[in-house]
């Protein structure tokens, strides 16, 4: 019986084999002058000005492989950098991507993970243009993201101001949802479960946010009562959310009765969806990308749901929360 031969994996196949294959993989966009191959990338920044930021993934506390193909894991990765550029009211312009893997981590997985960085990258017009390779018994992925302003004031937490309105662009809850269906062992509902696998961020909000006069903005990571907080806390202000404003969608009704919990916990804990947060003063005229959700008071800051305290409510991810 003839040997069956095994897939190439990085080990097999080498650091600097594997990473000669980028420029097929990754093509240079416009905006970046000099891309992957040499020992830095060349990104065009004509404001004068780049955002930048950062954030690592690590295999069975932010993804799973078995819940996610490599091309999902690549497009969560690239779209949780890109919101934070976008909630800045900056235009994503590149990516850079670390990448600790095991040895025997198979090339066509490192390839389909790059594939939906690329993909997910080329919503907003940005490439991947560069990054590092490096064993570990662990897969971790670490990517950077940088952006453009385009001569505008960059979008903090810290100038919300009392009477301003709250309002959110993009789905409240929905990869939340997605991944307790995924916990529970199930693969439906679809809808909810490529939520988790593949946040549809409203990229576009962001600029049109500032341009509209947004006093403040967040993504929502964390989810929206602990980002909310940090508008609040940064600011110096109180925000109250509106209950009637902030109802869980269909499908996270349909599916939480079934799981026997509260689709309001997803709403109001759920961030990987990468919804934009942000307060507009009062009277402005809120982009369409925008629903109104609360306002911004004075008083100690914080927030309140209803007027009333969140109680028991998810209090929003923490990394090294119990």
């Amino acid at each position: 019986m003839a040997e069956q031969r095994q897939p190439p994996t990085l080990g097999s196949t080498g650091e600097h084999a594997w990473l000669r294959r980028m420029p097929e993989l990754l093509p240079v966009m416009a905006g970046v002058e000099l891309g992957v191959g040499d020992d830095a990338a060349v990104v065009l920044a004509p404001d004068g000005r780049t955002v930048v930021c950062t954030d690592v993934l690590v295999e069975d506390h932010h993804f799973r492989r078995d819940w996610s193909d490599a091309a999902d894991v690549g497009h969560r990765a690239a779209a949780a950098n890109l919101a934070d550029i976008a909630a800045m009211g900056a235009r994503p312009t590149a990516l850079l991507v670390g990448l600790a893997a095991p040895k025997d981590l198979p090339v066509a997985w490192a390839e389909a993970l790059l594939a939906g960085m690329r993909d997910e990258a080329a919503l907003v017009g940005a490439a991947v243009v560069g990054g590092d390779l490096a064993a570990s018994d662990t897969l971790v992925i670490a990517v950077t993201a940088l952006g453009d302003l385009e001569g505008r004031a960059a979008i903090t937490r810290s100038h919300a101001k009392p009477g301003d309105l709250v309002a959110v662009a993009g789905r409240l809850g929905w990869a939340q949802a997605g991944l307790a269906v995924l916990r529970r062992g199930f693969r439906s509902p679809r809808v909810l479960v490529s939520a988790h696998r593949r946040p549809e961020v409203p990229y576009a909000a962001g600029p049109i946010a500032a341009l509209a006069g947004a006093t403040s903005m967040i993504d929502i990571s964390d989810g929206l009562l602990a980002d909310a907080r940090h508008i609040a806390e940064a600011s110096g202000v109180h925000i109250d959310l509106d209950p009637a404003a902030l109802m869980p969608d269909e499908p996270l009704r349909d599916v939480s009765s079934a799981l026997g919990v509260d689709p309001l916990d997803w709403v109001l804990g759920g961030g990987d969806d990468h919804a934009l947060l942000a307060t507009f003063p009062k009277g402005a005229t809120l982009p369409l990308e925008f629903r109104p959700i609360g306002h911004v008071k004075k008083g100690e800051p914080g927030v309140t749901f209803g007027g009333l305290g969140t109680g028991d409510r998810p209090t929003g991810f923490d990394h090294f929360g119990s």
